[in-house]
C-alpha cells in the first residue's frame, strides 16, 4: 500500500466513520431503548439526559465525514449521494426529527406534546441505525456504477438480503452499545431494566454478526485479498463482541462498553480494509470500480485539506474529550434534568 495523500484521506474517512458510529452508535442505542427501560416522564428525562450533553457533537463526526468525501473525493460524494439519495433523505429526515425532539420536548409540561418527541426520538434512533447497515452493507457489495460514475439501479437495488441483514447487525449492536452506556450513567430502576435487557439481546446480536460476516463471502469479496488490517479488525470484533457477553454476565458494564465499542472499530475495519483502494465497487463490472484515485480531488486539493486537518482535528478531539469528562457522573433522580 502506497502512502500518498489519497490514502491517507481514504484512512482518515474510515476513522471518522469509526468515531461515528462508536459515539452516535450508543446515541442511537440510547434512543432505541428510550420507551423499554423508562416507563413515566422523569425516568424517560433521566434516560434522555445521559446523552443530551453529547449528542450533537456526536453528529459531528459525520458532518466531517460528510465534508471529507465531498472534498478529497467528490466522485465518490457524487455517486453515493445520488444513488443512495432516498435512504440517506430517510436518514437526514429521521436526525432533524431527532434534533427537533432533544429541543422541544421539555418545552411543554403536556403528557401528549412529550410522549410525541420521545416517539419523534425513537424513531429519529432506529432508523438512522438500521439504514446505516443498509448503505454500507451495499457499498461493500457493489452497487450497478456504469462507465460514468453514474449510479444506474434504484430503491429495490439497495434492499437485497444482504444489505438488510447489514441493517440488523447495525440496529441490534447500537442497541447493546447504547444499553451498555445507560448502565454507566443510569441507576435504581432504569439501571435494573437496562441490565436486564443488554443481557437478553447480547446472544442475537452475536448471531447476527456473525451470520452477517458467513454472508460476506457469498455476496462480496471482501475477502479475496485479505489483508492485515481485515484480520485484526475480524478477530477484534469477534473477540470484542464475545468478551462483551463475558463482561455483562459479571457485571462489569462499563467493560462491556468498550467491547462493544471495540466491536464496532473491527467491523469498520473489515468493511473499509476489504474495499481498498476502492471507495465504491461497481457490480457491472471491475472497470467501473471508483477508486482513491479515480474519484479524488486534485493533488493540491489534497495537500490543503491535509494541513487544515493537522490543525483544527486534534482541537476538536481535545474538546469532545473534554465534554464528556465534564459531563461524566451517573444521572440520578436528584439530578438536574434538562430536557
Amino acid at each position: 500500500m502506497t502512502l500518498d495523500l489519497n490514502t491517507i484521506w481514504f484512512v482518515l474517512v474510515a476513522v471518522l466513520f469509526t468515531g461515528f458510529f462508536f459515539l452516535e452508535g450508543f446515541d442511537y442505542g440510547v434512543g432505541i431503548l428510550l420507551p423499554f427501560v423508562a416507563k413515566n416522564d422523569k425516568e424517560r428525562r433521566m434516560v434522555i439526559n445521559t446523552i443530551g450533553p453529547h449528542w450533537d457533537g456526536n453528529e459531528v463526526w459525520l458532518l466531517t465525514a460528510g465534508g471529507a468525501i465531498f472534498a478529497a473525493f467528490p466522485n465518490w460524494y457524487a455517486t453515493l449521494f445520488s444513488g443512495f439519495y432516498l435512504a440517506l433523505f430517510l436518514i437526514l429526515v429521521a436526525l432533524i426529527l431527532r434534533g427537533v425532539a432533544f429541543e422541544f420536548r421539555s418545552k411543554d409540561d403536556n403528557l401528549l406534546w412529550r410522549k410525541t418527541w420521545d416517539f419523534a426520538l425513537f424513531f429519529g434512533s432506529l432508523l438512522p441505525a438500521l439504514l446505516w447497515g443498509v448503505a454500507f452493507a451495499n457499498i461493500v457489495r457493489g452497487v450497478p456504477i456504469d462507465e460514468n460514475m453514474t449510479f444506474t439501479g434504484n430503491l429495490l437495488t439497495l434492499l437485497n438480503p444482504f444489505s438488510l441483514l447489514g441493517g440488523l447487525v447495525t440496529l441490534s449492536l447500537f442497541t447493546l452499545h447504547g444499553g451498555l452506556f445507560l448502565s454507566m450513567k443510569t441507576t435504581g430502576i432504569i439501571l435494573e431494566r437496562v441490565q436486564a435487557t443488554v443481557r437478553r439481546i447480547w446472544l442475537p446480536v452475536v448471531v447476527l454478526v456473525l451470520l452477517f460476516v458467513g454472508f460476506s463471502f457469498i455476496e462480496t469479496d471482501l475477502f479475496v485479498g485479505f489483508n492485515i488490517v481485515q484480520g485484526i479488525g475480524l478477530l477484534a470484533a469477534v473477540v470484542a463482541l464475545l468478551a462483551a457477553g463475558w463482561m455483562i454476565r459479571q457485571h462489569q458494564y462499563g467493560y462491556g462498553f468498550i467491547g462493544t465499542g471495540v466491536t464496532i472499530v473491527g467491523v469498520v475495519m473489515l468493511l473499509f480494509g476489504g474495499l481498498f483502494p476502492r471507495v465504491m465497487p461497481s457490480s457491472l463490472g471491475e472497470q467501473f470500480d471508483l477508486t482513491i484515485y479515480n474519484a479524488s480531488s486534485s493533488p493540491y486539493t489534497l495537500q490543503v485539506m491535509t494541513f487544515v486537518a493537522l490543525i483544527f482535528v486534534p482541537l476538536v478531539l481535545l474538546y469532545q474529550g473534554w465534554t464528556y469528562w465534564v459531563f461524566r457522573k451517573r444521572i440520578t433522580s436528584d439530578s438536574h434534568l434538562e430536557y
